[in-house]
């Protein structure tokens, strides 16, 4: 979805741009997208959060094997079981998938800091591997929380103190 977007986005500025020069007053926006079926949407704030990881001394994580867990949470909202086209069957589960720099088991960071990587848990305790389908988890109308924490782990290379920084993206399929 997100290189639609910037498909969509650098189509848009090369055709006017392009036009602009060659037909003075005149231009054309391109743009492109799609429509899916979906059954529930993901409130605003959810898409897209910043987590402020707490300040961890190095040497709390080379004794204790992790940092301090960061919980957050995606917030589904307006849940509808029956599907557009009502000879499909309704919606039932949902998977999440998480994604981003892979570091083995771990989502990778940037920045200074080296020797850990992230952990991202449901609150059943399911470990998110990068790029892997979480367990399927049952779909109810309405509104639905799902509650996980984020933790940093050692990977198991020489531990450096710094600031870091990663990003990770989640989707949701529906079944």
């Amino acid at each position: 979805m997100e290189y639609i977007v910037a498909s969509c986005l650098f189509s848009a500025l090369f055709c006017v741009t392009a036009t602009a020069e060659t037909l003075m007053g005149r231009g054309r926006v391109v743009m492109e997208g799609s429509i899916i079926e979906t059954a529930c949407a993901i409130e605003m704030s959810s898409r897209e959060q910043v987590i402020e990881m707490i300040t961890v001394p190095a040497s709390q994580i080379a004794q204790d094997g992790h940092g301090i867990a960061k919980p957050f949470v995606i917030r589904l909202i307006n849940c509808t079981l029956p599907r557009f086209d009502p000879s499909m069957p309704d919606w039932q589960a949902f998977r999440v998938t998480f994604d981003g720099i892979k570091d083995g088991a771990l989502l990778g960071i940037e920045g200074e800091a080296q020797g850990v990587g992230l952990q991202i848990k449901d609150q059943s305790g399911n470990i998110a591997l990068p790029g892997v389908a979480m367990p399927l988890a049952e779909l109810s109308s309405g509104d639905k929380l799902l509650q996980y924490t984020i933790n940093l782990l050692p990977n198991h290379q020489i531990l450096r103190a710094g600031e870091y920084r990663s990003t990770v993206r989640f989707k949701m399929d529906y079944y």
